[in-house]
């Protein structure tokens, strides 16, 4: 089985570079900095990653309109997209993953519209990206009908999409919701989206996730955060991740150590989310790049 090697987190390796955290996170280096974004992508690929993802996850309507920025939502995502383009044609191989974070906030599906209402706001931003990238990635749906809003929303633009999953940190067969993971598997047959994934959960829960994921006619991914946990603080938007803690034992090596327990497993698709950089990344494509 060959392995794809997915690129790392984009917003906390931004932060690291900028040496501060803002509530914007991420779209606050699209605003002051977007040359450091193109920078983030190119180090991914010379780390060994195969996919660029647009640092869009956090370029929603909700977000913006906290900060006043509403007006700028198709601006920052196609420059967004265009970074991640430009840094796959100088690398000269490679796909542009357009991601899509949760609409409310991270880890508090909660907060998230009904799935009938998600799926507007993820289709308008389908359509702004649908010239741009190449396959649609919606990552950390921590609910069911989080997940089911983004399918919905990403439907009918005859573009493949990965759905990434978000599971509870001390429990990977649960998503945050507290709902079995194996709840979402009729929405792969509904939806026959190109991948699913795990992401932004401890490498032990991910490890717990993938057997569940695997075998269900559909390639599997796993990218897990290097946080310690979710503190119950980060629960709205503007909160920001200095509020969360990182690990201090994941390593690159630790990190590829948990990512061969997921290839193992199944899993096709193996990189990182927060706190997993090109560091990470290098030893990643190492070990398991050009696999068969």
């Amino acid at each position: 089985m060959s392995v794809t090697i997915l690129d790392g987190g984009m917003g906390q390796e931004l932060i690291a570079r900028a040496g501060r955290a803002t509530s914007l996170w991420s779209v606050q280096a699209l605003l002051d900095a977007p040359d450091m974004v193109r920078d983030v992508h190119d180090a991914y690929f010379a780390s060994g990653a195969e996919i660029a993802t647009t640092n869009t996850y956090s370029v929603l309507p909700d977000r913006l309109l906290k900060h006043g920025l509403e007006d700028r939502l198709e601006e920052l995502q196609r420059l967004a997209c265009q970074l991640a383009r430009d840094a796959r044609d100088a690398h000269g191989s490679g796909l542009v993953a357009g991601a899509f974070g949760p609409i409310g906030f991270s880890y508090q599906p909660d907060k998230c519209p009904p799935a009938a209402e998600a799926a507007e706001i993820y289709h308008r931003l389908c359509e702004i990206q649908a010239d741009l990238v190449d396959v649609y990635l919606f990552e950390t749906m921590s609910s069911v009908d989080q997940a089911r809003g983004a399918l919905m929303g990403a439907a009918g633009f005859g573009k493949p999409v990965w759905l990434s999953l978000s599971v509870d940190d001390a429990d990977g067969t649960k998503l945050r919701s507290g709902e079995s993971l194996r709840d979402v598997l009729p929405l792969l047959s509904e939806f026959k989206p190109a991948a699913v994934l795990a992401n932004c959960s401890t490498p032990e829960a991910v490890t717990a996730a993938v057997p569940l994921l695997v075998g269900n006619n559909i390639p599997v991914g796993a990218y897990a955060n290097g946080f310690t946990g979710i503190a119950d603080t980060f629960n709205q938007i503007g909160a920001t991740v200095d509020l969360l803690e990182a690990r201090k034992d994941l390593g690159p090596k630790a990190y590829a150590d948990f990512a061969e327990r997921w290839i193992d497993a199944g899993a096709a698709m193996v990189g990182g989310c927060c706190e997993v950089g090109p560091a990470h990344i290098t030893v990643l494509a190492e070990r398991f790049g050009g696999r068969a």
